[in-house]
């Protein structure tokens, strides 16, 4: 069976540049991967035959003479070019290795390492639980913590090589951290065995910190607490949490907030809000009532006559402060909710206990809630009888 055109193969024209060769050997490898077409039988033969096509028109040499003699060229006769070293005895392999992180460059992990760079890996990121009071949380504070983590090592300065000796190129991966393995018509990218990825090696490991270009130690740090936190809030310290092998960059520290629950206040967003008894004769006469504020003050709060268990009173801008107001940006604190609670007196005295009785055989009509109460039970009873 005569062998296909290789421009036709790859759906170019014949003057086609050499980027429009490799896109267009990426489009059709994509799509042509058995890996990707595992239900196809003719999968890997046209596989194969793109392969081929690519192999000889990436190279200069090779397209010249393809587009000189065709296939001819690589068939024995044409001097150079003969002996099988065309592309049907060529090396798939390599063909597609230049594409291949294009391709499955995610699949596999992303892009290894470019001219021999020195991979470094970025410490870990590190979390802080950190409780503060609700004063605390609305005026803001400077806490001292105490954080058990990794630094860069003294000794060798991060580089996890005696006398911070500069490590060394991995001869097996020249640095890549990756090692290519042909399998066939396609090749295969690990992880470097020698160097574990790294694209170095220490000869002399460092004794302190044993090659890893970092020690365990508590790093104390002062954390600004803004105005305004609540549970739940993430404060972010770039650079503050664990130190990366060999020199890498460090990782974050994440300071979670949780705000303790207070004896008075009960917290809601920028509304704070408290419940405060007073007696039958303050609720149902009025009177004046002195209420602590979340800043240490204190408010005094008129209670109106006939004041009700259940009544909220309201102080504009005794709450909360919003978090992270800037200068231009003048953010209003939240109100203080008053929650009025009637209280009934105990242990009266024989006196007391005359008085009560005496002021409810006077007071029948001063019950509104009460005689209404009772009106719905008796419209109900009533609809129940008919």
């Amino acid at each position: 069976m005569a062998k296909r055109d290789y421009y036709d193969v790859l759906g170019i024209a014949k003057g086609a540049s050499s980027d429009e060769i490799k896109k267009a050997y990426r489009a059709k490898a994509k799509a042509l991967h058995p890996d990707l077409n595992r239900d196809s039988k003719t999968s890997e033969a046209d596989f194969k035959e793109v392969n081929e096509a690519y192999e000889c028109l990436k190279d200069d040499q090779r397209k010249a003479a393809y587009d000189r003699f065709g296939h001819a060229a690589f068939d024995g006769g044409m001097g150079g070019f003969g002996g099988g070293r065309g592309p049907q005895g060529g090396d798939f392999g390599s063909a597609f290795a230049d594409v291949f992180e294009d391709l499955f460059g995610d699949f596999m992990g992303g892009r290894g390492g470019q001219g021999g760079r020195p991979r470094q890996s970025r410490g870990q990121d590190l979390r802080y639980n950190l409780r503060v009071s609700l004063e605390e949380a609305f005026t803001g504070i400077q806490k001292a913590i105490t954080v058990p983590t990794s630094v860069a090592c003294n000794a060798c300065n991060g580089t996890g090589a005696e006398g911070a000796v500069d490590p060394a190129t991995c001869p097996t991966c020249s640095g890549m951290g990756k090692v290519r393995a042909s399998q066939g018509f396609f090749t295969v990218e690990r992880t470097c065995p020698t160097c574990n990825g790294q694209g170095q090696i220490i000869k002399n490991p460092c004794k302190e910190c044993h090659g890893a270009g970092r020690t365990e130690k508590e790093r104390s740090l002062s954390v600004n607490i803004p105005a305004g936190v609540e549970t739940g809030t993430r404060i972010r310290l770039a650079g503050e949490g664990e130190a990366g092998m060999r020199g890498g960059p460090s990782g974050d520290l994440y300071i979670f907030i949780d705000v303790k629950e207070h004896p008075i206040f009960v917290r809601d967003g920028r509304i704070l809000a408290c419940q405060v008894p007073v007696s039958i004769g303050t609720a149902a006469l009025g009177g004046e009532i002195e209420v602590p504020t979340i800043d240490g003050g204190r408010s005094r709060v008129k209670v109106p006559a006939g004041t009700q268990s259940g009544k909220q009173l309201r102080l504009r801008g005794k709450g909360m402060p919003p978090l992270r107001h800037g200068a231009g940006m003048q953010g209003e604190h939240g109100d203080m909710l008053i929650e009025l609670t009637v209280e009934t007196p105990v242990n009266l005295t024989a006196r007391q206990k005359e008085l009560l009785r005496e002021f409810d055989e006077i007071q029948a009509d001063n019950n509104p809630q009460t005689s209404g109460f009772f009106q719905k039970i008796k419209g109900f009873w009533d609809e129940m009888k008919g």
